[in-house]
């Protein structure tokens, strides 16, 4: 079932999340005056379901077009080209972070407070997904050259490790940063879709495996990884086809059921606030808490070397 009413798809996607969201008996004359009655994050972002286009509905799977502007997927590029390092992925035994071939591309996370800009974005993604952005992880910005690619996976968390830290990744928000000449689409090998999908000589091999998506500098694609009843969905398993010409920037926001941030603040609230290098109070006042985030303040599976100097303990 495909709907091409924005509203409709709107109220379907996140009924469940809102159970008091209803829609007013006298209607809505035309979309315009919907998005005026929508909220708006504290940027002055509306939230506007003209612009969305439910892709699929096994999995639940949404395009948000023009998400973001060009100088908005700019600026991440930006802020994150020069600070790039191997992309890991969670080992299913011990939740810890590791190099896999299954994901070849480059990243880097943002903090959510890093600036105007990304703050914006934060403050918009939590309008469009009714979640707060504190069930959030930070944006991770990531770049595949030729050849690149993440084979199929689920976001959703097998180990307990994991799932300690704010629950089950609920929803996957992709925001697509530039343009991409050949491949590098997101593919969904399972979804319902994937067989009434026109194939062309633009998709690539990856890309006729399932239902794809093609990269567009700006759009948005949500898709949830479990079901309305919270129960995990295997339909939600997705990829990066491998990028044939050009390159890809990608910044991804991962969601989870409960807050993220508190599990972070109470894990280092049990271990001792210190820095672990005497040059950290001038480092942290060149601004490498910001510039050099990893290594300053650390992720959720380890802590940074400047803590302290950082303010974050």
């Amino acid at each position: 079932m495909y709907f091409r009413n924005p509203f409709i798809s709107f109220v379907l996607c996140f009924s469940f999340l809102s159970p008091d969201f209803s829609v007013p008996s006298s209607g809505f004359r035309d979309m315009k005056t919907l998005a005026i009655r929508l909220p708006s994050d504290s940027y002055g972002h509306s939230f506007d379901p003209s612009r969305v286009m439910q892709i699929s509905w096994r999995p639940r799977a949404f395009v948000y077009k023009n998400f973001l502007t060009d100088a908005e997927c700019d600026h991440l590029i930006e802020v994150a080209r020069h600070k790039l390092k191997k992309s890991m992925v969670a080992d299913v035994k011990t939740g810890k972070s590791k190099e896999s071939t299954v994901r070849t591309s480059k990243g880097m996370f943002i903090r959510k407070v890093q600036d105007e800009v990304v703050a914006g974005i934060e403050s918009r993604i939590s309008v469009w997904t009714f979640l707060p952005v504190e069930n959030g992880e930070a944006m991770q910005v990531l770049h595949y050259e030729n050849g690149q690619k993440y084979l199929p996976h689920w976001d959703y968390f097998l180990d307990k490790t994991n799932q300690a830290l704010g629950g089950h990744r609920i929803v996957t928000v992709l925001m697509y940063l530039s343009n991409v000449e050949k491949g590098g689409e997101t593919v969904f090998p399972h979804s319902e879709m994937k067989r009434s999908q026109p194939k062309t000589d633009e998709d690539s091999e990856c890309a006729k495996k399932g239902y794809a998506f093609k990269p567009n500098k700006g759009d948005a694609l949500l898709f949830f990884s479990l079901h309305p009843n919270a129960t995990i969905d295997p339909l939600s398993l997705h990829g990066s086809c491998p990028v044939i010409e050009g390159e890809k920037w990608l910044a991804t926001k991962w969601i989870h059921v409960r807050s993220f941030d508190r599990k972070q603040v109470s894990a280092s609230k049990n271990q001792e606030c210190r820095d672990e290098n005497v040059n950290c109070p001038e480092w942290a006042a060149r601004g490498e808490c910001d510039k050099n985030g990893l290594y300053m303040v650390g992720s959720a599976d380890r802590p940074g070397k400047c803590r302290k100097s950082c303010n974050v303990c």
